[in-house]
């Protein structure tokens, strides 16, 4: 009974907030900071309103004088750069591309993934969840996306699996991800064989300040080296 009276409990401020937002609706955030604040406010609810994280993420117009201090680069691999904790309800991170660069194929630990393209494009492969057999077979692709500057993504587990990839040999890309609940392993899988295993995730940097060395990114999240060659 007191479980049942909690989630009544929580259903009803969920309702209480949206109403109270639905009669004084957040402001187009003008700024990073602006961005970081409304989302924290639309995350006190319980419940996800995917429709609307992603609205409002694509009203924030991006302006690299804002982002810039987060942006740090590495020749080897992409980089995760902890941007806000959002009161430990999400992780907000961007992620620096450098030419050619890209994640392995992942899942997202039964969080909710919002991407948005802050500068340059990034392209997007989507794939099915392997089959629970021990059987060696090639993931299925199931679709693509591109997403240039503004442009904003969503996915989670039930959608399939991605990799994230800026194809560009010139140019270097930045985007803003959001993960709620925020975790620290995800599984990566083998394109040819299927295979997975679990990784831990690490920050490059946090709050704009260089992480421990040895403290990096997701190597294990990288594209299998037999694709790059």
């Amino acid at each position: 009974m007191a479980e049942v009276d909690l989630e009544q409990r929580g259903n009803s401020i969920d309702e209480m907030l949206k109403k109270k937002r639905d009669q004084n609706p957040l402001p187009d955030p003008e700024t990073l900071d602006d961005l970081v604040q409304g989302l924290k406010i639309i995350f006190q609810d319980n419940e996800i309103n995917v429709e609307e994280v992603n609205e409002y993420m694509s009203k924030y117009k991006s302006n690299p004088r804002e982002w810039y201090k987060y942006a740090k680069f590495d020749h080897h691999r992409y980089t995760r750069n902890l941007v806000d904790q959002g009161n430990g309800k999400f992780n907000l991170i961007v992620l620096c591309w450098g030419e050619g660069q890209g994640s392995g194929i992942h899942s997202h630990s039964d969080s909710h993934c919002f991407m948005k393209v802050l500068d340059g494009r990034l392209d997007e492969t989507m794939y099915a969840w392997p089959s629970d057999s021990e059987d060696e077979r090639e993931l299925q692709k199931t679709d693509t996306h591109a997403y240039e500057t503004d442009g904003v993504a969503y996915i989670n587990d039930s959608m399939g699996l991605h990799r994230v990839e800026n194809t560009s040999h010139t140019n270097t890309a930045v985007s803003l991800h959001l993960y709620s609940p925020p975790f620290d392993m995800v599984e990566c899988f083998d394109q040819r064989t299927g295979h997975r295993k679990k990784v831990r995730v690490t920050f490059y940097s946090k709050f704009g300040k260089r992480t421990p060395f040895g403290c990096t990114s997701v190597e294990t999240l990288e594209p299998e080296k037999s694709e790059n060659n």
